[in-house]
């Protein structure tokens, strides 16, 4: 069963907050207002940091074994709209790069905590 662009949740992307949702990382009341909101109904979710990292690389894997299964039905002849492909490539290419950056900005803060401690 081939792939739509939908069933990665590629279309409807409107800002950067609908791109990061996408990769599973939820923006909650509790995020979006501060800590105020914190007991006061807020809609917290799940934070447990690893389910939230695996989520994400599996959305992002998803994304790039659709991108590649889009790449190889083009090469064959068998995609009718290679702008599929183009529009899949890109944004498998931009979810890598934000996730290279965020793990950059991890990797940086925890060395900024470890010159701190020492």
């Amino acid at each position: 069963m081939p792939l739509s662009v939908g069933a990665v949740g590629a279309t409807g992307l409107t800002s950067a907050n609908d791109f990061v949702s996408s990769l599973g990382f939820a923006r909650t009341k509790a995020m979006a207002n501060g800590p105020a909101a914190l007991g006061q109904g807020a809609d917290v979710r799940d934070t447990n940091f690893g389910s939230i990292l695996s989520t994400a690389v599996e959305r992002i894997q998803t994304r790039q074994d659709y991108a590649k299964d889009l790449g190889i039905r083009a090469v064959t002849g068998r995609l009718d709209n290679v702008h599929d492909y183009t529009i899949a490539a890109a944004e498998s290419k931009m979810t890598l790069e934000l996730t290279a950056a965020i793990r950059n900005k991890a990797v940086d803060a925890f060395n900024e905590v470890m010159r701190m401690q020492a």
